[in-house]
C-alpha cells in the first residue's frame, strides 16, 4: 500500500517543484539575502503543492475516464484499484490544506498581499486537472507549469527573503519554468496515443510528437540563454554548469526521438534531475 502512494506522488517529477525554490536560494546567496526559515517554508510549500497536484491529477483523470488500466506511463493506483477514489480525494485536499497552512505562515515574512497569491496557487493546483476547463486537457498544461513551477516559486521565494524584485531573478524564473515544461512534454509525448484515444488534448495531441520534441530542445537552449548574463557574471569555471546541462539536455532529446512506450519513462526522471542539478549547482556556486 505504501508503494502505491509513493507511486502516486510521482517522485520522478518532484525535483521540478524543488528546482525553482533552490534557484531562488542561489540568488539570495548571491545577493546576501538568504533567510533560512522562509527558505525552508517555501521549499515545503512547493513540495506539498506539487504532491497535491499529482494526487488531484490522478483522482480527476480517473473520475473523467481519462486513465485506463495498462497505460504506458507509471501505474495509476486509483485506476488499477490499488487506492480507492475516496482515499485519493481525501489525500488531495489534505495535502493541499497542509500546503496552505505553510503558505499562510509566509505572510509573516512577505506581507498580507501573499494571501491572494496563495489562493491563486491553490486554485491552480486544482484547475490543472479539474473545473470547467481543466488546463491539462486543453493544451495549457505547459503554460501552467511555466507559471506555477517557474515564475511563481522563483520570484516569490526570492521576494519573501529579500523583500525585493529583480530582473535577473525574473529571467531565471522563466528559465526554470521552461525546464519544467520539458518534464511535462516528455510525459505527454509518451502518453500521446492514450490521451488521443480518450480525447485529452495535450500539446502532443494537438501538434504531434515531432513538434513537441522540437519544443523540448528549444526550451532547454532558451532556458540557458535567459540566464546568460547571470552566468557571465560568475567565475569562468562556473560556465561548465550550463554547458554540461545543454550536453545532457541534447542527449535526452536525442533519446526522446528513438524511444517509445514505457522506455520513455526514464527520460522523464532524467529531465527533472537535470533541471534540479542545474539549480542546485547554481545555488552552491552562488553560496561559496
Amino acid at each position: 500500500m505504501i508503494k502505491c502512494w509513493i507511486e502516486a506522488m510521482r517522485l520522478r517529477t518532484l525535483p521540478v517543484s524543488l528546482a525553482g525554490v533552490i534557484m531562488a536560494w542561489g540568488f539570495c546567496f548571491l545577493y546576501d539575502k538568504f533567510n533560512l526559515i522562509p527558505a525552508i517554508l517555501c521549499l515545503l510549500f512547493a513540495l506539498l503543492a506539487q504532491i497535491a497536484s499529482n494526487f488531484a491529477n490522478e483522482y480527476y483523470d480517473f473520475k473523467s475516464g481519462l486513465d485506463r488500466k495498462g497505460r504506458e506511463g507509471p501505474r495509476r493506483g486509483v485506476t488499477e484499484g490499488d487506492i480507492t477514489p475516496q482515499a485519493m480525494k481525501f489525500a488531495t485536499f489534505g495535502t493541499l490544506a497542509l500546503a496552505c497552512v505553510i503558505g499562510c505562515s509566509l505572510i509573516y515574512y512577505g506581507g498580507w498581499w501573499l494571501l491572494p497569491i496563495g489562493i491563486f496557487i491553490a486554485l491552480g493546483v486544482m484547475a490543472y486537472s479539474t473545473g470547467p476547463y481543466p488546463l491539462s486537457h486543453h493544451g495549457l498544461g505547459e503554460v501552467a507549469v511555466l507559471f506555477f513551477f517557474g515564475i511563481i516559486p522563483v520570484t516569490l521565494t526570492y521576494y519573501v527573503q529579500s523583500l525585493q524584485w529583480s530582473l535577473d531573478v525574473l529571467l531565471a524564473s522563466i528559465s526554470i519554468g521552461l525546464m519544467g515544461t520539458n518534464v511535462l512534454i516528455v510525459n505527454n509525448y509518451r502518453d500521446h496515443d492514450d490521451d488521443k484515444e480518450v480525447g485529452k488534448r495535450t500539446l502532443a495531441v494537438i501538434f504531434g510528437r515531432s513538434a513537441v520534441s522540437n519544443l523540448y530542445l528549444f526550451n532547454g537552449y532558451i532556458a540557458v540563454a535567459l540566464m546568460g548574463v547571470t552566468w557571465m557574471s560568475m567565475p569562468i569555471w562556473a560556465w561548465a554548469i550550463p554547458i554540461l546541462y545543454l550536453i545532457a539536455h541534447t542527449a535526452i532529446w536525442w533519446q526522446l526521438g528513438i524511444r517509445t512506450g514505457a522506455r520513455l519513462n526514464p527520460l522523464l526522471g532524467m529531465t527533472a534531475m537535470a533541471m534540479a542539478a542545474y539549480s542546485l549547482s547554481f545555488a552552491i556556486i552562488a553560496a561559496v
